[in-house]
């Protein structure tokens, strides 16, 4: 079977790999014929970053982790052959033809009329997760900084959730285009104007009572979010660290009594299938954030436009025969 492997930085090839024995695998694991994978942010730095030479090649399929598709074979009560599946890949990433999965992180799809849309029940899971830890929500000012696809998301259920006014921000104007589909109240250029300023100005001083940050792979945002807070108010931490140590305000934090929340993951049992059901009832649209459909032996061309931005790009779907 074929999978795409990253082979040295920016470097993906095609690669051929032997089709796994599910016998040498413990009880409740799956086999999945792959129908749809997607690019995620926290894909990217498997991808960009440099890693130890003897760490190459990655492993196989790694690291798209965001996959849909059909049991080939069983090792689980719960799951038989011909069963529609979202499932987070185990021993062989989710860019592959086939990929194994464990019961526990296994889940029947429910029926809508766009797969590629269910398949984003997986970052919805996240956003899910996330939220769950925040309480109510209602009249409140939020900022999401950020609007890739998982700000994008999390600027769709904040207004689903009831808050007052939900402002985003981002560099490129098409994402902030999108934002605007996506139930974003106000939307901030800050390439362009200056945030506190803007957020001060839309919210007549009261500045926020949560701030979302969810762009990551970097240090200096954490502490922009500090300066959009009212006393008392809340930051969750979204975006993925690179880094293991940050140069974080400390003091500011402390003497504004902020609350921080760290977010990853989701409970699977629990965030999928609430993220499923959110998009088959249609009660989140999340089709304007999937900008691109590609042929998965185009992996290399696909990561390339997301970390770059090309075309437009904001989720990439990966297409398997």
């Amino acid at each position: 079977m074929k999978a795409g492997q990253i082979v040295a930085p920016h470097h993906i090839e095609i690669v051929d790999i032997d089709k796994p024995d599910l016998a040498d695998f413990p009880d409740g694991t799956v086999m999945i014929k792959t129908l749809h994978s997607a690019v995620c942010g926290s894909d990217m730095p498997s991808f960009e970053l440099e890693h130890p030479a003897d760490r190459y090649p990655l492993g196989p399929g790694l690291s798209i982790h965001e996959a849909i598709g059909v049991v080939t074979d069983s090792k689980s009560e719960k799951f038989k052959v011909g069963d529609e599946v979202l499932a987070l890949p185990r021993h062989i990433g989710g860019c592959s033809e086939y990929f194994l999965s464990h019961e526990s992180a296994t889940l029947p799809l429910v029926e809508y009329r766009r797969k590629d849309c269910i398949l984003m029940s997986q970052p919805l899971g996240t956003v899910v997760w996330a939220c769950r830890k925040l309480g109510n929500i209602l009249n409140l000012d939020t900022v999401v900084i950020g609007q890739g696809p998982m700000g994008l998301l999390i600027a769709h259920m904040l207004s689903n959730l009831g808050a007052k006014t939900v402002i985003t921000t981002d560099l490129v104007d098409f994402r902030l285009e999108v934002s605007k589909q996506m139930r974003a109240t106000h939307t901030i250029n800050c390439a362009n104007e200056d945030l506190v300023a803007a957020v001060k100005e839309i919210t007549h001083g009261r500045m926020a009572d949560l701030v979302v940050e969810v762009v990551g792979h970097q240090t200096e945002t954490i502490n922009t979010c500090l300066k959009l807070l009212k006393r008392g108010a809340t930051l969750l931490a979204f975006g993925v660290p690179d880094d293991e140590v940050y140069n974080f305000n400390f003091s500011e934090f402390f003497r504004n009594n902020i609350r921080i929340i760290g977010s990853v993951g989701p409970d699977v049992p629990n965030d999928f299938p609430l993220a499923m059901d959110m998009i088959a009832q249609e009660r989140i649209d999340v089709s304007p954030i999937i900008t691109h459909h590609l042929p998965f032996t185009e992996a290399q061309k696909g990561f390339e436009m997301a970390l770059h931005k090309k075309d437009e790009a904001i989720k990439i779907v990966f297409d398997y025969p």
